[in-house]
């Protein structure tokens, strides 16, 4: 199947010709849906947090920190806005002059209240002769779009989000990197050290490295943190191998294979290394979550609280793994660590009851002994987003995960109630604990369940094809990780996925 041209490719990629026969298989078999026992909810594994136990954890992640652990903030930061600005481009590409969609509409109106104003104003002056106000008067609202987002303007038609102005300050604009190095110091900071790491594609990095360059200084001596800032792209050897619709390799009009980004799943390659220099606790959070300072206070506050529960659970769990790993636990302490798993970490195994000694304490070590996330979930509004389920696993056992609609059977019509039923959503929120009670780092890579990936549908050149995603980052990436869901506040979760998300209250 693979000429001496593809091996060459293949070779230059870092991929496996084994590996693409894997994945040429998975097309044609496809992924097998994940088996469902409910979906998660208040009471039935999302935890809501009395008010009177908050101090408790924010104390506990205060001690954690002052107790010197490492900690850092990590954010998924690649890939251009183009999305965010498609209903633009296509009123570029549209046969009128004058914005005809209420979406268009609203864009032109409200153009003094986005944060990218003055720059795009300044541009306007200098490319039309007429600033923005005389070019909307003039009926040229198509030039100040053109000026946004292509190269001879500002280009943010090609920018990654996080160089876009997102929200305006007396002293000038932010953009989301800068929103983040914030944010860092305010929940993430210990020692007074502040570590960010930001998977950016390698088009964009110069550009990432450069606003580090000019905005760094400022934010330490405002913060009194010193950052240290570190960037990583996506692997060229994580992408797939794409298929046409009878699941045969995609060749491009040179004749070469057609590999393509495995989304965001790869990226647990990225993190296991951004994680191996000494960091015990990460912040998982994307670029685009982001308020103005005065909406900060909410964010840092559930960040916290998240980190505190993290940091119970894993304290609880490093106790036993120590006592099981001794030998000289008494047949309670054994039913105390089921009930800390079953309820706590909320992993159950019907099958428990049946097992001999050793093995029910062999069971019990391989729960305890692996990473740990804290996730929050925010009430369902409608937005996208992978949901909160009790799922079973390859081992049998029941356990939280966080997945897609494309991993459930929507045929199923028990699966399809349970979907329906969600009362909550992953607004990619997480604190992850990455070292184990003898401060190794766990391989993350390992904790992955290749069968939770799912395929898609892409055009390229004009034809179709079949794309494949490998088990995304928060999703089955993680599926073998101890997973706790906490009830967090709507306020924490702002996401811009279109331009104009960015006039709604929270962004102003």
């Amino acid at each position: 199947m693979f000429t001496v041209n593809d091996k060459e490719q293949l070779a230059k990629k870092g991929i496996s010709q084994a590996r693409v026969e894997e994945q040429l298989r998975i097309f044609s078999s496809g992924f097998p849906y994940l088996r469902l026992s409910a979906a998660a909810a208040v009471g039935s594994g999302i935890l809501s947090i009395p008010a009177e136990e908050e101090q408790k954890y924010l104390d506990l992640w205060q001690d954690y920190l002052a107790a010197g652990h490492k900690v850092l903030k990590f954010v998924p930061a690649s890939g251009a806005a183009s999305r965010m600005f498609k209903d633009l481009f296509a009123f570029l590409d549209a046969p009128y002059d004058n914005p005809a969609t209420g979406f268009e509409q609203k864009f032109v109106d409200n153009l003094e209240h986005f944060a990218f104003f003055s720059p795009l104003d300044a541009l306007c002056r200098e490319k039309t002769g007429q600033g923005i106000a005389g070019l909307r008067s003039a009926g040229r609202a198509k030039d100040i779009v053109r000026l946004l987002l292509t190269p001879e303007g500002l280009n943010y038609g090609a920018l990654p989000k996080g160089l876009l102005l997102f929200h305006s300050y007396p002293e000038g604009p932010r953009t989301p990197l800068e929103e983040h190095l914030v944010e860092g110091a305010l929940y993430a900071s210990s020692c007074g050290k502040c570590c960010l790491h930001f998977t950016v594609s390698p088009e964009h990095r110069p550009l990432f490295e450069q606003l580090v360059a000019e905005k760094k200084a400022r934010y330490e001596a405002e913060f009194g943190v010193t950052y240290e800032i570190s960037f990583s792209e996506q692997k060229s050897s994580t992408d797939t191998i794409a298929v046409d619709l009878q699941n045969r390799p995609f060749r491009q009009k040179d004749g070469s294979l057609l590999f393509r980004p495995a989304g965001h799943g790869a990226l647990i390659e990225n993190l296991n290394e951004a994680v191996a220099d000494g960091v015990d606790v990460v912040f998982i959070k994307n670029i685009d979550n982001v308020v103005p300072d005065r909406l900060k206070p909410s964010t840092v506050r559930y960040k916290q609280l998240l980190a505190g529960v993290l940091v119970d659970l894993q304290q609880q769990a490093f106790r036993y793994l120590e006592l099981l790993e001794s030998g000289t636990y008494t047949p309670e302490q054994v039913r105390e660590i089921i009930q800390f798993v079953q309820k706590r970490l909320f992993c159950k195994n019907p099958e428990t009851k049946h097992l001999e000694d050793a093995d029910l304490v062999l069971y019990l070590k391989a729960k305890l002994h692996r990473p740990i996330r804290v996730c929050g979930m925010v009430r369902n509004v409608g937005e996208p987003g992978g949901g909160p389920f009790l799922a079973y696993n390859p081992d049998g056992t029941v356990s939280l995960q966080i997945l897609e609609s494309s991993q459930i059977d929507m045929q199923d019509p028990e699966a399809k109630a349970m979907f329906e039923q969600g009362t909550h959503f992953n607004p990619v929120d997480l604190v992850c604990a990455v070292r184990d009670h003898h401060g190794s780092p766990y391989d993350l890579p390992a904790y992955v369940d290749p069968n939770t990936g799912f395929i898609s549908q892409k055009s390229k050149e004009g034809r179709e094809l079949k794309a494949l995603e490998l088990p995304g980052l928060w999703n089955g990436a993680m599926s073998d990780w101890s997973t706790v869901f906490v009830e967090v506040p709507l306020d924490t979760f702002n996401p811009v996925k279109t331009v104009n998300d960015l006039l709604r209250e929270q962004h102003q």
